[in-house]
């Protein structure tokens, strides 16, 4: 079959898709059950810290690939089926989870401790002074750091093509087997990723040189 340009753009498009579809599951999803592991990190409880920093040595220690083959795998050891895209998204997810988790936990331990000091004052109780006085003054430090992961994110979902999850980059090796033009069409893959990944990058460091002239 003779693909023209078009219709190679047009492959590549719909992969890049399914690439901003992953990314934006990875991160939101990441996103909530990173709050979650960084709430526990910081608490009082012995147990729950415990916890929450073996999730995230566990997740920071091991590659993203062994974590993705653990869930395709793993699952399908049960006796249960697993899509690519399904097993993509739930491996992602816990990567994120656990990189933001530890920069929010950051964030939120660079606020000055007479903070917590003035807000106990105020008769708020743990969650309370976290929520109303922590968290707001956390969110200005963490949007610099916070959207440039989201580089790594977009980028990690190029790992999820070795378990045939057809993202931009798994689109691009079949059709570089169909057309024989690597270079061409390795160079589109990376032309669609820049376009992704650049302008989060810009936006990072705006807002970190913007946030840190007010601060």
């Amino acid at each position: 079959m003779d693909f023209t340009f078009w219709d190679i753009l047009d492959n590549l498009l719909v992969g890049l898709q399914w690439t901003v579809a992953l990314s934006l599951t990875a991160f939101v999803g990441g996103g909530l059950i990173g709050l979650l592991v960084m709430v526990l990190r910081i608490s009082d409880n012995g147990l729950a810290r415990g916890f929450a920093r073996a999730y995230i040595e566990l997740f920071q220690g091991t590659p993203l690939l062994m974590q993705l083959f653990m869930v395709f795998f793993g699952v399908a050891l049960l006796g249960v089926d697993i899509s690519p895209w399904l097993a993509a998204a739930i491996a992602l997810t816990l990567f994120t989870s656990a990189y933001l988790a530890e920069i929010w936990r950051g964030c939120v331990e660079s606020i000055p401790g007479g903070q917590w000091e003035a807000s106990a004052s105020l008769a708020l109780n743990p969650y309370e002074q976290l929520r109303h006085v922590i968290l707001p003054q956390a969110l200005r430090i963490a949007v610099a750091p916070t959207v440039g992961f989201s580089v790594q994110v977009i980028k990690g979902t190029a790992v999820t093509s070795i378990i045939g999850f057809t993202e931009l980059t798994k689109t691009g090796g079949m059709l570089a087997n169909a057309t024989f033009e690597p270079f061409t069409i390795y160079g589109l893959v990376a032309l669609g990723y820049f376009l992704l990944c650049y302008p989060l990058s810009l936006s990072a460091r705006y807002l970190e040189r913007r946030l840190h002239a007010a601060s």
